[in-house]
């Protein structure tokens, strides 16, 4: 097993950065991507509606400089940014201020008060808080309104004071516009561009996502059981009985011991339930000697400060906290999101998921790191990465979104497996078609891991056979793998493959298999029946199989599949087997009866071998013959072992390989053919005499 928790298989090789595959459609992606999108027309009782638009930026690709923008194209007008916390009111002022605006940044202009005569379109920063308390006394100044993180205007105040004022144009920007469109549209009806997270990664504008997915421990697997929350604009789990749930001293010494070994010194942020988890999960972290610090909205405004700023410096490694990074914060040397307390909200995944898109040299992909199973699908109520782009299939460490780029810097090994994660049962169905040999059997349900058993073991071929049954190494009732090797029998075109799969089933000591196999064998052809048979006879030459009445009535079925084999011997070794068979064939009635009774007497006084050939030559055609055939046959069967050795001699050995040697033997000689019948001859007779003109 590796240190993944991936069972490694052979045949399985590293995947290197050169070969790393691709596990969605990319030009099925693009696609979507070309598809125009409905807007949703204007209330007509909302009269400033058509002043009012919106665009969906991801994270990192660029809001703050679309923001900017405006202002660079607003020289005469005002310009009012609005956003949702204080900090962010000064890293918008420090971001104009570098881009070369500092001297238009102005305090907030009011009506009765004058602009600065020495600024030419005033540029002001502040929260939606100070616009709902001053929405009837701003400056018309202000030409433009920019709505920064637009879904956190939707509250009923902030709402309600847009619409009061008419005479700007707005402007909301979000990252999440997609998810919660049809609330976004209510304030904002127009939608002017869209660029996602998907395309924002697939064209390299930020930083592609790799996924880990790390199954909770037992104490926290019934995070299906905390009752969900409505919000304004969507739902999420119920952060105190989530924190209940999830802060246990066990499991934040296991995640800190875990982003040790997997992570290292890679700065990340975790994401917790409350301000009491964050604090205990960053003592753990502490505690495993990783650099963390908790924050929260009860930090002081000047620490909180400070510690983002050791964080950029490289002095703290990681975050952690509940809410209080997940918009507005950006760091480029974030590169591991944690999820340590799920979501059920789409629009806070992605908000959280965004804190590590950004570039940055040396950042290869943000990483992260989902705590739900494997094979958890996208219509769980915990979002996950996959379930948020829509992918078919997980793989451990892979790229789910953004350029699968050729070199080096991968952090993660990529596991060679994968998971369908997809709800949809067409696209599983189409999953199982594609990646039939590189799904995680053990990660499916009971219902498709049968499903997998079947369709491999139709599909398997010389190749990758011996690593069907290592996929099926979990198995440990061996349905599975009895699944699998019955449907090859059933199913398989391979004909060898079919002889290797009885003689698995021989080993299986499951008698209902073995039934099964018997019975299959029957239909198949006559040189592939007379291999299968012989297969299946040498199984139960080997070890006990089934009751003995079972046994019996195996070998007798086999035997009657061979006939002519057995036959063919009992007519060699005694002329008279010839006369009696005839009689039982061509007798009838009564007269049929006795011939078995005549052909049964006559087979006691012979040894096992020729007894046993030719009660498995004869054929009866009346229920009295058969009868008494099948008593005589119950009575040779009380050894099923040693019948089926001794039915096993009949076949013929296969024809030798004429080596160097014999042709020379031939010609100095005279040994030949007539040498070999005069051996096997011997053989019968029980002798064993040298071969003639053979030394």
């Amino acid at each position: 097993e590796l240190p993944s928790g991936e069972v490694e298989l052979e045949g399985d090789d590293e995947l290197s950065g050169e070969d790393e595959p691709l596990d969605w459609d990319a030009a099925e992606e693009a696609e979507e991507e070309e598809s125009a999108e409905e807007h949703q027309a204007a209330p007509a009782e909302d009269p400033g509606a058509a002043r009012r638009f919106w665009f969906e930026h991801a994270t990192g690709a660029g809001k703050t400089v679309a923001a900017v923008g405006f202002a660079e194209a607003s020289r005469t007008g005002g310009v009012l940014i609005l956003t949702h916390r204080r900090n962010l009111v000064d890293q918008f002022n420090g971001e104009l201020a570098d881009r070369g605006y500092k001297k238009r940044l102005s305090a907030p202009l009011m009506k009765g008060t004058d602009k600065d005569p020495n600024v030419d379109g005033p540029v002001t920063v502040e929260t939606y808080q100070w616009f709902v308390r001053n929405v009837g006394k701003i400056s018309d100044a202000y030409t433009i309104v920019i709505c920064d993180e637009a879904h956190t205007a939707l509250g009923e105040k902030t709402s309600a004071s847009i619409r009061q004022w008419q005479g700007p144009i707005y402007v909301g920007m979000t990252a999440t516009g997609a998810l919660i469109a049809r609330h976004v549209t209510d304030l904002f009806p127009t939608q002017t561009s869209r660029f996602d997270l998907a395309q924002a990664a697939r064209r390299g504008v930020i930083a592609p996502l790799r996924c880990v997915r790390i199954p909770p421990g037992v104490g926290v697997r019934s995070i299906s059981k905390v009752p969900l929350r409505k919000g304004e604009v969507d739902q999420d789990f119920d952060q105190e009985e989530l924190a209940a749930l999830l802060d246990q001293t066990p499991f934040n010494l296991a995640i800190a011991d875990l982003y040790k070994t997997r992570f290292k010194d890679l700065p990340g942020v975790v994401y917790t339930a409350g301000v009491r988890h964050a604090h205990n999960v960053a003592a753990a972290f502490k505690a495993q000697g990783i650099k963390g610090v908790a924050v929260s909205g009860e930090t002081p405004k000047r620490e909180l400060t400070r510690t983002l700023a050791a964080y950029e410096r490289g002095e703290i490694d990681v975050l952690c906290n509940a809410q209080l990074l997940a918009e507005g914060w950006n760091s480029p040397r974030a590169t591991v999101c944690m999820h340590l307390a799920p979501t059920a909200s789409r629009r806070i995944y992605q908000q959280r998921v965004g804190r590590v898109t950004r570039r940055q040299p040396g950042k290869e992909a943000g990483i992260v790191v989902d705590f739900v199973h494997p094979a958890t699908t996208n219509d769980d109520p915990v979002v996950t990465l996959h379930s948020l782009l829509d992918r078919d299939v997980y793989r451990g460490g892979a790229i789910v979104v953004g350029p699968v780029r050729r070199g080096r810097g991968r952090r993660l090994r990529v596991e060679r497996r994968v998971v369908p994660v997809t709800a949809d049962e067409e696209r599983r169905a189409q999953v199982f078609e594609r990646e039939l040999w590189r799904i995680a059997v053990e990660h499916l349900s009971w219902g498709e891991q049968h499903a997998w058993a079947a369709l491999a073991g139709a599909r398997v071929a010389s190749n990758n056979w011996r690593r069907a049954k290592a996929m099926l190494q979990f198995d440990a009732t061996g349905e599975l793998r009895r699944r699998y090797l019955v449907t090859c029998l059933q199913r398989n075109r391979n004909t060898q493959l079919r002889l290797r799969a009885l003689g698995e089933v021989g080993q299986l000591k499951d008698p209902d298999a073995f039934d099964e196999a018997v019975e299959l064998v029957g239909g198949w052809s006559r040189d592939e029946r007379r291999e299968g048979v012989k297969v299946l006879l040498q199984a139960m030459a080997e070890k006990p199989l089934g009751r003995r009445d079972q046994a019996s009535r195996w070998i007798w079925h086999l035997a009657e599949y061979s006939r002519e084999v057995h036959e063919e011997y009992a007519v060699s070794r005694w002329p008279e087997t010839k006369r009696l068979l005839g009689l039982l064939v061509n007798s009838s009635g009564g007269a049929h009866a006795r011939n078995a009774r005549r052909l049964v007497q006559a087979s006691k006084k012979q040894d096992r071998r020729l007894s046993a050939a030719l009660l498995a030559a004869a054929l009866a055609h009346t229920p009295e013959a058969q009868q008494v055939l099948d008593g005589a046959r119950m009575r040779l069967a009380r050894k099923p072992s040693a019948l089926a050795r001794e039915l096993l001699k009949n076949f013929p050995t296969g024809r030798r390989r004429r080596g160097g040697r014999r042709r020379r033997g031939r010609g100095k000689g005279g040994g030949g053919e007539g040498a070999d019948a005069d051996a096997q001859a011997a053989q019968r007779n029980g002798g064993r005499g040298k071969k003639k003109g053979q030394e």
